[in-house]
């Protein structure tokens, strides 16, 4: 099968020399990124939308079709009138579940609805200040882009790192604010081996080396419960598939295909467990959304360090290193005479729909960037914003979703197999400091992240849902619509008059006890988004 489009990143042969200048720039075509310019269009304002890849949409248009909701209460906004829209297009009400290209279309109207012009393929190369104030940003094809304001709405924070705004990679120690479930995280009850499961090429053979992808760090690097480092959850591709015969195609077998990488997987499934496809949700017309589940599933484990400060041809390397690892993954489960032949049949009736993603051979576009940079600015999101030990006072929207760490790495800890990382702690929905979405004033004062936010790593566990960009995103054009009107700083808004603006278009900032909508219960019944 022919993946020849399906890739993070190809240079540019070609330079266009050309200069594109809106009141506000948008760099980042993510869900953020278009709620974000389809507030700046009604309230007047231009705007004009950069975007890395060929595709708009980001992870809700590539394959996130069990939307991670957490409180369905907690979404207003632009953000519902997504979720409304979807329902509509279903002939209902409302709808959080659904198939990526509907979700694109929806994108895709607005767009033209709304005019919005958005430019494909561009790399961020440079960007030029003036004291605090970004001026200008450079791409790679030699596209210039002007504006009174600019917004990183990437998940990787490629724009505000190029503008000295301060940032963290990896997971902060507990102790640097004061937290509970932040840093090194052992002994997570859910996604863990649930067998003793001999790490090595040769079981009980240390000298024989360990099997693929187990880190070989000795027990005495391992760290502690709460230590911080530079490692990151893990990323997979949220993977669309149907068991419907007129509209599939089968899984092929992917280039660089290695079966050696799935043989910890196939010890595990011998000790009796086959839990790898279990959190499968179903999606209208025959589809589902498959996501990671379990101790060995579609998160790619450990391979993804590099992504976050990595120019794009080492994020090149690694976006194929995840496509071959998924798609050989599922290619492994359906044909490997090793795998029983009741998974091998299991496995072997799903294929991929033949409707979706067609431009990549209906293989998912964008990878699931679970988290990358995030801001440090004057006020940073911690757990005890998760567990209403501290509110906010500046509000500009909810999150709702438990707290949610993947796994970051596997280990060997007294001759078994061991996953660290995983987090997962149900809260109740809790409110976003606006301070959190704009850096400190001394970096930048024209600049808004609404995506890589300043939160530590186990709070952005809970606010890096899409529902929660598209809210922050909206909220970050309502604060650049006043800072333009006002000749404002966006650290000098007056809260009152944001907060007046926010209401009127909608948004949540405050929760209500009494409504019973609990993402706690839900919680309980699923795990892994």
């Amino acid at each position: 099968m022919d993946f020849s489009q399906l890739y993070y990143y190809k240079p540019v042969t070609t330079r266009c020399e050309r200069i594109i200048e809106a009141d506000v720039v948008i760099y980042g075509g993510t869900p953020a990124g278009i709620a974000c310019a389809v507030q700046l269009k009604r309230n007047g304002v231009s705007v004009v939308i950069a975007e890395f890849s060929k595709h708009l949409g980001g992870i809700t248009a590539s394959g996130l079709g069990a939307t991670d909701l957490g409180a369905e209460a907690a979404v207003g906004g632009i953000a519902k009138e997504f979720y409304d829209a979807i329902g509509t297009h279903y002939g209902k009400t409302k709808q959080f579940q659904f198939e990526p290209k509907v979700a694109s279309q929806i994108f895709k109207g607005w767009i033209e609805r709304y005019e919005i012009p958005c430019y494909y393929e561009q790399h961020l190369e440079k960007v030029e200040k003036e004291n605090t104030k970004i001026t200008n940003i450079h791409m790679e094809d030699g596209t210039i882009y002007k504006g009174s304001m600019f917004i990183d709405c990437t998940y990787e924070g490629d724009l505000l790192a190029r503008a000295g705004v301060s940032y963290f990679v990896g997971r902060e120690s507990n102790s640097m604010y004061k937290e509970i479930y932040n840093g090194i995280q052992f002994g997570a009850p859910h996604h863990k081996f649930e067998k003793w499961i001999d790490p090595y090429v040769i079981e009980g053979n240390p000298s024989s080396g360990l099997l693929f992808g187990i880190s070989n760090e000795p027990i005495s690097e391992l760290g502690f419960q709460g230590q911080g480092d530079q490692r990151i959850q893990a990323y997979n591709f949220r993977i669309c598939l149907t068991k419907n015969k007129d509209n599939k195609v089968p899984i092929p077998k992917p280039n660089n295909y290695d079966a050696t990488r799935y043989l910890l997987l196939l010890r595990y499934i011998q000790q009796g467990i086959w839990d790898v496809m279990k959190l499968h949700t179903p999606l209208p017309n025959d589809k589902t959304d498959l996501n990671n589940y379990g101790a060995f599933s579609t998160d790619n484990i450990g391979r993804n360090y590099n992504w976050p400060e990595g120019n794009y041809l080492v994020r090149e390397d690694i976006f194929q290193d995840h496509v071959t690892y998924d798609i050989g993954l599922l290619y492994f489960l359906g044909n490997d005479e090793l795998v029983p032949e009741n998974i091998r049949n299991e496995v072997s009736q799903w294929g991929l729909p033949k409707d979706e993603f067609v431009l990549t051979n209906h293989w998912p576009h964008q990878l699931y960037i679970r988290e990358a940079r995030r801001m440090i600015s004057d006020y940073v999101m911690t757990d005890k914003n998760c567990l209403q030990f501290e509110e906010v006072q500046d509000s500009v929207g909810l999150a709702s979703f438990h707290m949610d760490s993947h796994n970051v790495r596997r280990v060997v800890i007294d001759g078994r197999v061991v996953n660290e990382g995983d987090v997962q702690v149900p809260i109740p929905p809790f409110a976003i400091s606006y301070q959190s979405i704009r850096p400190k004033k001394t970096q930048c004062s024209n600049l808004l992240v609404p995506v890589c936010l300043s939160s530590s790593h186990i709070a952005y566990g809970s606010i890096r849902m899409e529902p929660v960009f598209m809210i922050l995103g909206q909220s970050a054009g309502i604060a650049a619509t006043i800072a333009i009107q006002r000749d404002l700083a966006v650290q000098d808004i007056t809260y009152n008059n944001l907060k007046e603006e926010l209401i009127s278009a909608g948004q949540i900032l405050a929760w209500d006890d009494t409504i019973q909508d609990s993402p706690t219960e839900r919680m309980k019944e699923t795990f892994g988004k």
